[in-house]
This record gives C-alpha cells, sequence and structure tokens, in this order.
C-alpha cells in the first residue's frame, strides 16, 4: 500500500512537471502577431524585440546587410541569402521584413534588423 501511494504521489508530480515544462516555441510566433513598426519606432525598440517593417530595399552594402527604408528613415536590414528564395528585388519593390532588433555595441553602437522572413508586396 505504501508503494502505491508514493508511485502515485510520484506519477502526479512528473504529470505536473510535463505540463508546466512545454517551452513556447518564438520562432513559431506568425507576422500577424509581431507588431508592424516604422524605422524610427524599430531604433528605439529592445535587443530581440520581433518587428514588421514595410518599405523598400535601397541597396546592397555587402556581407548580407542592406539598406532599407520607409517614411520615417533608413536602417541596416541582416538578411542571408536563403532568406531571399529567388526572390528579385530592386529599390522600386515594396517588401515586408520580418524579423527582431539587434543592437550591437562593438566597434561601435548600432541597431540593425536581423531578418527572418523577406516578402514581396504586390
Amino acid at each position: 500500500m505504501k508503494y502505491a501511494v508514493i508511485a502515485g504521489l510520484m506519477s502526479l508530480g512528473l504529470a505536473t512537471s510535463m505540463t508546466y515544462a512545454q517551452p513556447v516555441n518564438q520562432a513559431a510566433l506568425t507576422a500577424t502577431q509581431i507588431a508592424t513598426v516604422t524605422v524610427a519606432q524599430a531604433k528605439t525598440l529592445k535587443d530581440d524585440s520581433k518587428v514588421v517593417l514595410n518599405g523598400q530595399i535601397l541597396r546592397a552594402m555587402g556581407d548580407e546587410k542592406y539598406e532599407f527604408k520607409d517614411a520615417s528613415g533608413t536602417i541596416v536590414v541582416d538578411i542571408d541569402d536563403e532568406k531571399w528564395n529567388g526572390q528579385p528585388v530592386d529599390s522600386s519593390v515594396k517588401v515586408t521584413l520580418v524579423g527582431e532588433v539587434d543592437h550591437d555595441r562593438f566597434p561601435k553602437k548600432t541597431v540593425e534588423v536581423d531578418v527572418d522572413e523577406v516578402r514581396i508586396n504586390p
């Protein structure tokens, strides 16, 4: 009987800990759950804040970095080559970028957006 009570309590504790141990997959957040912000707003957000930006890619700066522009200003965005999915883009094409704010402190303090997804807008 004593062993049955101990086994019951252990299984209850295991089930409870498994319920609370479910991690949230932050990468699964969709653009509809992330705030659409302007470049000016993105520059004031905390590091790793999820953002959606709408505007144009002005130019390539090298090393997967691009200058992005919206009505409020410009910001450097970091877009890995595979994120383009073969989509041709020039400065006349409207795009939506989904990513997170990235604060770099060295060698100088900068704010960029690390892009997870590139969408071409019609």
